[in-house]
């Protein structure tokens, strides 16, 4: 299992607007297989920092399964004009 964490800044007056466009879109993403969990996060202190938090099979369920199919296309296309720079994603293994 590998966590992918992926930290969203988004325009200022914005976020509600791309918290509906994610509730619109996750179902993209809960559809991919090798999908374990997946859940966004809002900043209390800097409500304009969001951070994904989703737990894949493998990296290549993520990058494979998911980010070289349609849905991908589509789930960026809905959330990302709501970016105020490019999301920082990356992988993380749990430690034993």
């Amino acid at each position: 299992m590998v966590l992918e964490v992926a930290e969203i800044k988004v325009t200022p007056g914005q976020e509600d607007a791309f918290k509906e466009a994610y509730r619109s879109a996750r179902e993209l993403v809960k559809a991919s297989p090798g999908l374990r969990t997946m859940r966004m996060t809002q900043g209390v202190e800097s409500p304009g920092r969001f951070v994904l938090l989703i737990e894949w099979d493998s990296v290549e369920a993520h990058e494979q399964g998911f980010r070289e199919t349609d849905r991908y296309v589509k789930w960026r296309e809905a959330i990302g004009p709501f970016f105020a720079q490019p999301p920082l994603v990356e992988h993380f293994n749990d430690i034993d």
